[in-house]
């Protein structure tokens, strides 16, 4: 199992903030795509690249700076030691169909599973 991974499942169905530094229609300072989901960061949790953990905030449709929420899944890239989390509010259930659908945008460039 990838370090990422092991850091990764530690976190599943625990509540975390994620700060939010690329905000939902905001553009990819490097790549120019739109960003079509709330993505950004756990302040703390250093991932084997060396940056602070990488998260996803679905179930909101407006951009926001900061968001609490439960992390129900992860995006274990397999050609990529550099996981995602999936991490919604309270109350939201996605399928893995609606989080591959939320992500396509940028993880459609990498291998990846889900993990639950």
């Amino acid at each position: 199992m990838s370090e990422s991974l092991k850091l990764s499942k530690g976190l599943l169905n625990k509540n975390v903030s994620v700060v939010i530094d690329r905000p939902l229609k905001s553009l990819h300072p490097k790549h120019g795509f739109e960003y079509m989901a709330n993505y950004g960061y756990i302040e703390g949790i250093i991932a084997p690249d060396g940056e602070e953990l990488d998260a996803y905030f679905l179930g909101v449709a407006k951009p926001l700076e900061t968001a609490t929420g439960i992390v129900i899944a992860i995006i274990h890239r397999t050609d990529d030691d550099d996981d995602k989390l999936i991490v919604v509010p309270d109350g939201i259930k996605l399928s893995d169909d609606e989080i591959e659908k939320a992500v396509e945008f940028q993880e459609k460039w990498f291998k990846h599973m889900i993990v639950r």
